[in-house]
């Protein structure tokens, strides 16, 4: 095996401990060293790692990080981002790529003029779910792809969240929060996007606190809160996208892919598995037999990452450089998501559609059941 890709963690907040278990079982992957603005915290991390808590200018500095992991708030991606590639080290970030498309480019071009790789979560579409979805599709099981739904309908988190306001302020809401899973996985699926319709709505404009020390505390909503979009993929199929926060229960799927020969449904993207299921010609009842749900056929897992979690993409990186491919969750990909989400709603606030200014290269599958771990 090559060495591994000697990784510096910028921000040890909750999500690093998802981070940290991977990297717990991931040769791909050390941790050298750990910044954070809590000292506890950092040393906690770095202690599960037998890493070292160290400044963000040392660590930006230190010979001994070739790439920075980029756990920070959002609205900090685009600077930390900037600050690694201007150090010379590879940089992947949680996402959003960053708050705004105008950011998101600077960090590509950035990244493309250092020569260094910037990669961007979700990875959770390398997983089996939607690995094994890609992998029906690219073999002909429903025919040709030509529409897709996603969803993603919640009544809100302030119910269970203990400071939920940011949720509810600009570069939050369901659209930027939760769309970089779903869009993630319709590029994945049925490839880039090339012009969006919007529409969206604010039915209440204050909110109330479920649980914590400020239980009963109202906040103000300052952004939409239910976003519809459609998607007109490159390739000419057409996504509907419903992302909520404004939804108090639903029956609705996940994500699903209906194509000329059959449909396919898709886990929950936030998730790196779960079950696909298949609804072809083949199984489909004959005219006035019994219905449809029978004639599901759960596929089993046929591709993508196995047992994996958040850090799979890092590790997908490290393993690119040494085979001198392509990494899977890429900067040219969550800008092109990035763009997608924020023409949804520029064209919902506009009441029209809107044209994206990027694109990008539709990720090469994970071919079969790998296991990162084994490597």
């Amino acid at each position: 095996m090559n060495s591994p890709l000697r990784v510096g963690i910028v921000g040890a907040g909750n999500i690093s401990g998802q981070y940290s278990a991977s990297f717990a079982k991931l040769p791909q992957l050390q941790v050298q060293a750990v910044c954070d603005l809590d000292p506890a915290r950092a040393q906690a991390l770095a202690d599960a790692h037998g890493a070292r808590v160290s400044s963000l200018e040392d660590l930006l500095a230190a010979a001994d990080v070739d790439a920075v992991l980029n756990l920070t708030l959002p609205s900090m991606h685009a600077d930390v981002a900037r600050a690694a590639i201007g150090s010379g080290k590879h940089v992947y970030g949680e996402k959003p790529l960053a708050m705004t498309v105008a950011d998101g480019r600077e960090v590509v071009k950035a990244a493309a003029a250092a020569g260094v790789r910037a990669g961007c979560a979700p990875d959770t579409v390398l997983g089996t779910g939607v690995q094994t979805a890609r992998k029906l599709l690219e073999d002909g099981r429903i025919g040709l792809a030509h529409s897709a739904t996603a969803f993603m309908t919640t009544p809100g988190h302030e119910r269970w969240h203990p400071s939920p306001d940011f949720y509810y302020q600009p570069g939050g809401g369901p659209l930027l929060d939760m769309g970089p899973y779903y869009v993630s996985s319709l590029v994945h699926l049925l490839g880039p996007v090339r012009r969006v319709v919007g529409a969206s709505a604010r039915p209440q404009d204050r909110r109330t606190i479920g649980s914590g020390p400020r239980a009963g505390e109202q906040f103000p909503v300052t952004i939409d809160t239910h976003i519809t979009g459609i998607l007109e993929h490159e390739n000419g199929a057409l996504s509907t996208l419903i992302m909520s926060f404004d939804t108090w229960a639903a029956q609705l799927p996940r994500i699903e892919v209906y194509g000329t020969e059959g449909t396919l449904s898709v886990p929950d993207p936030n998730m790196f598995s779960g079950p696909v299921q298949l609804y072809s010609a083949e199984t489909a009842p004959a005219p006035g037999a019994e219905g449809p749900d029978e004639n599901w056929v759960d596929v089993g897992e046929l591709a993508g990452f196995v047992n994996s979690g958040r850090g799979y993409g890092l590790a997908d990186l490290a393993l690119s450089l040494a085979e001198g491919r392509a990494h899977r969750a890429s900067d040219e990909l969550a800008l092109h998501v990035l763009d997608i989400m924020e023409s949804v709603q520029a064209a919902a606030d506009a009441r029209s559609s809107v044209e994206l200014t990027t694109s990008c290269a539709r990720p090469a599958l994970v071919d079969g059941l790998q296991d990162l771990a084994a490597h």
